[in-house]
This record gives structure tokens, sequence and C-alpha cells, in this order.
């Protein structure tokens, strides 16, 4: 058995992520650490994990991970830096779930996350962990940058189709649409139920931290630079975003080529489902799950694809892309605690 320890234990990421070890059977969770709960049982904090995980949650500090062969860490932006390298320099092997390492120019991470990067010399070490797109790299990481929810519907979406040439990079447009648990488990004003329920409204229009994320690995995947329109969305539900992404069709694009250049690139990926012609994503489809939905069309009227997208913004859009991770570095099956009866939630 493999011995995990996990960094800031008691966020909703946090939660999944000990979800999905304890039903793992190739590891054991070996430390947990929180700030807040510090002293407590896990299971105190969480019920659910009562008679499922026995832990006592301890301070951070880097000897509590002492005999890990993987550590997830789970603290938030701007934190996580202060801490991965110390791990990184004790010889472990890190999964971090914050945005810290994930833009490989620390300039670029300063403007958008307003705060300085203490460490950027770290930052070429790290690989972008989508296995879809990253696999070879992973293998042999020291640390991954676990990639945010919104980009993985995204990138995952749209990279085959920058490089078959089928789409116009410029038209790109992302409207996403998220559970409020994307915003962590905080209290804040506008998470509170009155604030939330019977409403919608879209934030960080322009702005959002997740668009150079999002930008950097189209870039990538077109071998030149892509800018786009992101704007997300606050959704009165748990858990879940869906994204609805226009771009329009080039080179003779037709819906079939766009379907056959996704199936081509994820016809022997076990979490990417491609869905029938005429047949769309829903969110309760992949709750809970390691899925990631995608539909597409072409609008014959005006030329343009539409493609939605449908992820658990937990799972594969957090904690079960850490596991996935966690599997294709300890060199076993990918799939596993991923895929299994009664999984969903």
């Amino acid at each position: 058995m493999y011995r995990i320890a996990v960094v800031g234990a008691t966020g909703y990421t946090g939660f999944e992520l000990l979800r999905l070890l304890a039903s793992h059977g190739g590891v054991e969770v070996g430390a947990l650490t929180s700030e807040t709960y510090s002293g407590q049982e896990i299971g105190a904090v969480f019920p659910a994990l009562t008679k499922v995980i026995s832990c006592r949650l301890r301070k951070f500090e880097p000897d509590v991970c002492e005999g890990a062969d993987i550590v997830f860490c789970c603290l938030p932006h701007r934190t996580a830096m202060n801490n991965v390298p110390d791990l990184l320099d004790r010889g472990f092997r890190v999964v971090d779930f914050s945005a810290d390492f994930r833009l490989r120019d620390h300039v670029v991470y300063e403007q958008w996350y307003k705060t300085e990067h203490v460490c950027p010399e770290r930052i070429p070490a790290a690989v972008y962990g989508i296995p879809e797109l990253y696999r070879d790299d992973v293998r042999g990481a020291k640390l991954v940058a676990n990639p945010g929810c919104y980009p993985t519907g995204a990138i995952l979406a749209l990279a085959p189709l920058l490089r078959a040439g089928l789409i116009a990079p410029s038209s790109i447009v992302i409207d996403a649409k998220s559970g409020v648990s994307g915003a962590g488990r905080k209290a804040e004003l506008d998470l509170q139920f009155s604030e939330v329920n019977e409403r919608f409204k879209a934030y960080g229009i322009g702005t959002h931290r997740h668009t150079p994320e999002i930008e950097q690995e189209l870039s990538v995947a077109l071998g030149s630079e892509v800018r786009v329109s992101f704007t997300p969305h606050l959704v009165p539900m748990t858990r879940g975003i869906l994204s609805t992404i226009y771009a329009d069709a080039v080179g003779g694009a037709t819906g079939e080529s766009a379907w056959v250049a996704l199936q081509e690139v994820y016809e022997n990926e076990a979490f990417i489902r491609l869905m029938p012609e005429g047949a769309f994503p829903n969110v309760s489809q992949v709750a809970g799950s390691n899925f990631l939905d995608i539909g597409l069309t072409l609008d014959e009227r005006t030329g343009r694809f539409v493609i939605v997208t449908a992820i658990d913004n937990l799972v594969k859009g957090a904690s079960g892309a850490a596991v996935q991770n966690m599997n294709i570095l300890l060199g076993l099956t990918e799939t596993q605690g991923l895929i299994h009866p009664g999984f969903w939630v």
C-alpha cells in the first residue's frame, strides 16, 4: 500500500479527495493537516468519513508528511507556493491543487493573482496535470500542477479542434456555469444560501484568473497565441460545471470532421465521453464522477461550432484529476479508485 499525505484536508476538494482515496484500494492515508481543525479526528469535521478514515488532523510542517509516497497539497492559491518548495526539497512527490505552479510565466501569474510569486524558479519543473494531454510528462514529475476546474472542460474540448485546424482561434467564446462549491468551503456573504438560491449571475467578466490558464494551454495546442472570451457564472446548485463554447468553423470544417478530430484523440481515454450526434451533456450525468462529457454541433446558419462540456468541478475539475495523476505517478492503473460500482453521488 502506498502512503498518502494531504495538506489542507478540510476543504471541499479535501473531502472529495479523501472520499476517493478511501475506496481506492491501493493507498492508505497516513497524514492529514488542517490549521483550523488541528487536533480533531477527520470524522469530527466530516462525519461521513467516520469509520471510513481514522486520522487525526495536525498543523502543517513538512515532517508531518514523513514516509508519504505522494503529498497532495490542497492549500489556497498564494499559500501553496510557501509550502511546496519545502516538500520538494525533502524528496516528496507533490500534486498541488492551487494555481501557483500552473502558469509557466510567473509575470502572468502575478498580473492575474495580484501577488508576487515567491519561488518562480520552481515553475519550470511543474507539469500541468491534464493526463489526457500530458500523461508522459506526469509519469516522471516531482511536482504536478493540478488543473483548474473551468480550464479542464474548455481545454479538453478545444485542443483537438485547434490542432486539426477546424476552428478560428480568435473566435472562441467560453460561457461557463458552476455550482457554488467551486468557490470553496468558506464563509462569504456572496456564497450564503439566501444570496445564491434562486439567483443566477455572471462574475469575473474579462478578469477571471482561469483565463490565462485556458489561453496558455490552447496556445500550446495550436503552437501560436490564442486569446479567448471567458465568462463564468454562478448557479444555485452545489456541484458541476456546464460550459457552452462557441467557435467559428474554418477550412471547410463540418460537424462530422470535428467529431472525428475529437474521436481520434479521445477514443481510448477512459474519462472522456463523446455524446452521440444531437445529444448534449447534463451535469447530473457526471455528478460525483471523473468523467468529462462533450457534445458538439455545427450551426449551419452562422458557420459556428457550439460545443458543450460537463464535469463535476470537485472531481474531474479537482480531486478526481488529482487521483488520476497520482495513479500515473505511482505506476498504477489510471482508473483505479475512479471507476467502480456505486461511485456516483
